[in-house]
């Protein structure tokens, strides 16, 4: 079983992290189950839901998921994971990992949400699935699940990048959190991901002090660190 994370987290498993929040100096250790997904459903009809979203081309769109996108996430929710983990992870289990047990994960978070302002999003060339966002009310302790949203996933099709569906998805993920009513986006991401890091420092986004450890094999093996970032949305 793996351990997962917010952002960069398996379909099931615990995670075991260490935050240190600068805000208050604090550091915390907990173990507390994530899922891989976190949409969840407003209960505004959908038609007015996806208006809110992007204003689709021809060609390329942003709106949120549907219960049938859910093997395609879990698709490229693979592949973009194992190229993330090459030479973190044995190859082994980086071939074996879980797309039906991930299929299931977000086929459940897409149909059954739990609680309001937690929602998928997809990018599209005009059917194909190739990316995905997950948008929540943060669950850091420091922060207020109120007025802070997290982007507790975002992941573009390696086959896929350089087409602009990484920037259409953001900047779909910051409108949703402002309709959404959140003061403030926060984001973590892997310290050594420089390239993800750098696209969002262009578009605003800054880091806030706050860092954080993730095991992701829960017994200390692979450890992952990660950075916090964060954007104002008013």
């Amino acid at each position: 079983m793996f351990a997962s994370g917010d952002q960069d987290n398996f379909a099931t498993g615990t995670v075991k992290e260490r935050a240190d929040h600068a805000s208050d100096g604090t550091s915390s250790v907990h173990d507390e189950p994530h899922p891989a997904t976190l949409p969840r459903d407003s209960g505004v009809a959908e038609s007015e839901r996806v208006a809110t979203v992007t204003t689709p081309t021809a060609d390329v769109s942003v709106r949120l998921a549907w219960p049938d996108d859910s093997a395609a996430i879990a698709a490229v929710q693979v592949r973009a994971w194992r190229e993330r983990y090459a030479g973190v992870l044995p190859t082994d289990v980086l071939a074996e990992l879980p797309v039906e047990q991930f299929h299931e994960a977000w086929l459940s978070s897409i149909t059954k949400p739990k609680e309001a302002r937690q929602r998928v999003l997809v990018a599209l060339a005009r059917a194909t699935v190739c990316g995905f966002a997950a948008t929540a009310p943060s669950s850091d302790q420091d922060a207020s699940p109120a007025t802070d949203g997290e982007v507790a996933e975002f992941v573009v099709d390696p086959d896929q990048r350089r087409l602009g569906h990484g920037s259409r998805l953001l900047h779909a993920v910051v409108d949703t959190m402002r309709s959404d009513k959140f003061n403030r986006g926060t984001w973590w991401l892997n310290a050594t991901d420089d390239g993800l890091r750098t696209f969002l420092t262009d578009q605003g986004w800054d880091t806030d002090g706050a860092h954080r450890e993730l095991d992701l094999h829960g017994d200390g093996a692979v450890v992952v660190k990660q950075v916090r970032l964060h954007t104002g949305l008013t």
